[in-house]
């Protein structure tokens, strides 16, 4: 299992409708707007990395309103 996080940038005025289209995403598990550089922060749990990758590039950036990503992936200490 992989954890992402994506931080996302959404045109103005745009961000309740970028947050509804997120909210439906069933592999975001958690989704909270930002103050500041970005306007939400989208929790992932994907399979692996790849599919990690295709859900960021098919399911959110392909959302209109979308400007801009930037996807941080999590680990566990081991």
């Amino acid at each position: 299992m992989t954890i992402g996080f994506v931080l996302i940038s959404a045109a103005p005025a745009h961000e309740h409708e970028v947050y509804n289209k997120l909210s439906i995403v069933s592999e975001i598990i958690e989704l909270l707007p930002l103050f500041g550089e970005y306007d939400l922060i989208a929790k992932i749990e994907a399979e692996d990395f790849e599919k990690l990758g295709s859900i960021v590039v098919n399911k959110i950036r392909t959302i209109r309103g979308v400007l801009d990503t930037r996807t941080l992936t999590g680990t566990k200490f081991l």
